[in-house]
């Protein structure tokens, strides 16, 4: 039985292993014996998950002590995951990798099962943004590390695009000494100027498959592509139960918010231009969308209700989504904001203050804009300042936009 599953791991290891490593597998934060990898299509999970395990055998594929598994390959028959485990720490496994997980049935309870049973096997498995480990009798949240795998920032943009090797730096980093390190990056850049380059990743730079593609065109194809999957299979698979009048419901409201964005959702004008029964069912369907990655809700600052009671905002998720599903030319002040949004999704809170276009980790204020961005709106905040578009360099507390694509 092992024997086939082997050799597709080793002919998949060979097929779908990249040089460039995300974030992620850079930190070497997957120690843990039960690792769930999530986020939206095309964001890098497989790769990921493909350099780990090669990174614990010296990169030998055909090391007998890891197995990367595709959960809805048709090699697997009616194998479950949990014997497939079971045989392979028998033989001497010790890392196994469950690729696409969500399109697997009972995926928590036979996890759970394999973490239980076979505390010496590391587990590591990646799914759709809408994962839900916290769904059903079988939690797996005590037992699971989880990862929220984000987009390309601008800086894997450049090191991708320019084959350089550049520093992240903290936000604490970056709002004490941004001048100097924005220096220090344009220099290592050289010739390449950072603001062109900036554009182009605005518009077609936070997937990397970028990388792969003929020309833009094809990455805008391809992200409309990946947006419809989201939908049609990937929702479908951990929501059964939803009907094809409801995926077409929840494709309009995602046109509606490529067109409106950022708006400020009344939910009684949504309900009548959709034609959606209830609201309760349009929350519903705005959970869906920000679950798989596809939209971005922000809350106010200072309330406590549940996130869609509190929303302030709806945006989409990541600025290329602008270029290439926004039915006309997308205003930059949106894109500016979204890509705001985008870098700090990664390790910090962003919400709506009163004064301000957002407040980061509750005690930092931002205004958001172009070159000319002043601080009229936040003049008599504390702790305020400009992140602005279309300048290399900042002074005081105005730093570039593009800087905070070095968060991660």
């Amino acid at each position: 039985m092992l024997e086939k599953l082997y050799k597709l791991s080793q002919n998949l290891l060979k097929i779908k292993r990249l040089g460039y490593r995300r974030y992620l597998i850079r930190q070497g934060e997957f120690t843990h014996n039960l690792t769930i990898l999530i986020g939206a299509r095309g964001i890098g999970k497989t790769t990921t998950l493909v350099q780990h395990l090669l990174d614990q055998v010296e990169g030998d594929r055909f090391d007998k002590r890891i197995l990367y598994i595709q959960a809805d390959h048709f090699l697997m028959g009616s194998l479950s995951l949990y014997e497939i485990a079971e045989h392979f720490q028998l033989h001497g496994g010790k890392w196994i990798a469950f690729d696409e997980i969500h399109k697997y049935a009972d995926w928590s309870k036979e996890l759970k099962s394999i973490c239980d049973t076979f505390p010496d096997l590391f587990v590591i498995a990646s799914g759709s943004s809408a994962l839900e480990i916290h769904k059903g009798s079988h939690d797996l949240s005590r037992r699971a590390i989880v990862y929220n795998m984000q987009g390309l920032s601008f800086r894997e943009y450049l090191e991708l695009e320019y084959e350089l090797e550049l520093p992240t730096f903290s936000l604490k980093e970056i709002l004490r000494d941004h001048e100097k390190i924005a220096n220090e990056i344009i220099e290592l850049l050289k010739e390449k100027k950072v603001l062109p380059a900036f554009l182009d990743y605005l518009k077609t730079g936070y997937f990397p498959y970028f990388r792969g593609l003929p020309s833009k065109s094809h990455y805008k194809i391809t992200l409309e592509q990946n947006v419809h999957a989201t939908i049609d299979s990937d929702l479908t698979a951990i929501y059964p139960e939803l009907t094809g009048r409801s995926l077409g419901k929840i494709k309009q409201l995602l046109i509606f918010i490529a067109g409106a964005v950022p708006f400020v959702p009344n939910w009684s004008k949504m309900l009548r231009v959709l034609e959606i029964g209830d609201v309760r069912t349009l929350k519903t369907y705005v959970n869906y969308l920000e679950d798989a990655q596809l939209i971005r809700t922000l809350q106010k600052s200072t309330n406590k209700f549940s996130r869609l009671e509190a929303c302030e905002k709806i945006t989409l998720d990541n600025p290329n989504q602008c270029f290439a599903m926004a039915p006309e030319k997308p205003n930059m002040g949106t894109v500016r904001e979204i890509f705001f949004l985008s870098m700090f999704a990664e390790s910090h809170l962003v919400a709506a203050p009163k004064n301000g276009d957002f407040v980061v980790d509750g005690k930092i204020l931002f205004e958001v804009g172009g070159k000319g961005k002043n601080f009229d709106q936040v003049k008599s905040e504390k702790n305020a300042f400009v992140a602005s578009d279309d300048i290399e360099q900042g002074f005081g507390n105005k730093i570039p936009l593009w800087l905070f694509g070095f968060l991660y």
